[in-house]
């Protein structure tokens, strides 16, 4: 069974950073590109950053580079997302996805709020 599970949201202030974690299971995550989307109040879903399988690299929305990181660990079949100067527009639902978005996770809330 493929789970997808999200964890590290929060309420912070604005510059502020969090680590969102991606916790996978149940398909061969190492050789899965995987990516991470976001849907903030009454807007669609936005992709954010998305980490190749084979070499790492990585990918960024112009919205979030510079601040956000994303990283994996293939042993320990997580995904990392390093938010760093937090904006009050990084409020969202944000989303881990496989490969070809077939699986996602269910979400972690971010808001960033004075």
């Amino acid at each position: 069974q493929v789970q997808l599970v999200e964890s590290g949201g929060g309420l912070v202030q604005p510059g502020g950073s969090l680590r969102l974690s991606c916790a996978a299971s149940g398909f061969t995550f190492a050789s899965s590109w995987m990516y991470w989307v976001r849907q903030a109040p009454g807007k669609g879903l936005e992709w954010v950053s998305h980490i190749n399988a084979a070499n790492g690299d990585t990918f960024y929305a112009d919205s979030v580079k510079g601040r956000f990181t994303i990283s994996r660990d293939n042993a320990e079949n997580t995904m990392y997302l390093q938010m760093n100067s937090l904006k009050f527009e990084d409020t969202a639902l944000y989303y881990c996805a496989s490969s070809s978005y077939e699986y996602w996770g269910q979400g972690t809330q971010v808001t960033v709020s004075s």
